[in-house]
């Protein structure tokens, strides 16, 4: 994974992304495939804001023999209100044109710290585990840790 600067997170959809763990099947696309690197506020570097959220920009790739239809679904019913209820603020969520097989979104938190709490508590909800099992999607997982810079009008 790497650190990115963006100017306007609308354009990040087009960034390259960093490589990422695979992660089989729907248990694991939701774990955090590493470490987070240090994000957000105060952090060091030229025309990176100091009161920036951390964001991660995450791309599932649907795996041959799942369905990107069901993955939509499960993020659609239950994902999104998961994440709210631990505390990850939902930024955007897109479908690529010209990868129907992609699902591109991006979360914030106030910190490092704050998303590994947060991954912790969604990972151990009985209600994501009951879901998860349920709506079993194999997907890759590719992550991007970002800070806004200092001109960004989102941060």
């Amino acid at each position: 994974m790497r650190f990115v600067s963006v100017a306007m997170l609308a354009g990040v959809a087009m960034l390259a992304l960093a490589d990422g763990a695979a992660a089989q099947a729907g248990q694991a696309a939701a774990r955090p495939p590493q470490a987070t690197p240090p994000c957000g506020p105060n952090l060091p570097g030229k025309n990176v804001d100091k009161q920036s959220r951390c964001f991660e920009l995450r791309t599932y790739t649907v795996r041959e023999g799942s369905s990107i239809d069901l993955l939509h679904t499960r993020f659609r019913d239950h994902t999104l209100a998961l994440f709210k209820k631990h505390g990850m603020t939902n930024i955007a969520y897109w479908q690529p044109l010209d990868k129907p097989n992609e699902l591109i979104y991006i979360l914030a938190y106030k910190d490092a710290a704050a998303r590994d709490a947060a991954w912790a508590a969604f990972n151990a909800d009985p209600e994501w585990v009951k879901t998860r099992t349920e709506l079993q999607v194999s997907v890759q997982v590719d992550a991007v840790f970002m800070s806004a810079t200092d001109y960004s009008p989102l941060k």
